[in-house]
C-alpha cells in the first residue's frame, strides 16, 4: 500500500502571493499562511500560538492566487508536504518544508489588512459565494 501525504489547513495569508513565471510559461506562487491555536497555561491564562506555513501553488492555482488572494484573507488549503534543499548565499545547504497546494478555497470574512485595494477585494469576497480552485495532477503524477 502506498503512503498518504495530505495536509489540510485553514488560516490567514501572511502576505500577498509572490508569483514567478518559469520557462515554458509555468507559474508558481509562494505565500505564507498563519494558523492559530489557543490553550490555557498553568496559571489559567489564555495563550495564543501561531504556526507559519510556507505554501506553493503551481500553474492555474498560482494564477488564481495572484488574482484573488490578499494578505489577511482566510483560506482553506489542501495539499501535500514537500521538503527541498537549496544553497544559500554562503553556499550552506538549507532545507525548507512547504505545502504544495492541490486545492485553495477562499473563506468568508474580511482580510486583515489596510489599503483601498484590500477593502475592495474584501467587499467582493463577502458578497460572492465561496470560491474553490483545484489543481489537477499532471499525467506523470497519476498512479498507474
Amino acid at each position: 500500500m502506498a503512503g498518504v501525504n495530505k495536509v489540510i489547513l485553514v488560516g490567514n495569508l501572511g502576505k500577498d502571493p509572490e508569483v514567478r513565471h518559469l520557462e515554458g510559461g509555468v507559474s508558481v506562487a509562494h505565500f505564507t499562511l498563519a494558523t492559530n491555536e489557543y490553550y490555557k497555561d498553568k496559571q489559567g491564562n489564555r495563550v495564543e500560538r501561531t504556526e507559519w506555513h510556507n505554501i506553493s501553488a503551481w500553474r492555474g492555482l498560482a494564477d488564481m492566487a495572484d488574482k484573488y488572494l490578499k494578505k489577511g484573507q482566510q483560506v482553506y488549503i489542501e495539499g501535500k508536504l514537500r521538503t527541498r534543499q537549496y544553497q544559500d548565499k554562503d553556499q550552506q545547504t538549507r532545507y525548507i518544508t512547504e505545502i504544495i497546494a492541490d486545492e485553495i478555497s477562499m473563506l468568508g470574512g474580511r482580510p486583515q489588512g489596510n489599503g483601498a485595494a484590500v477593502a475592495e477585494t474584501a467587499g467582493a469576497a463577502v458578497a460572492e459565494p465561496q470560491q474553490s480552485f483545484r489543481q489537477e495532477p499532471e499525467l506523470d503524477q497519476l498512479p498507474f
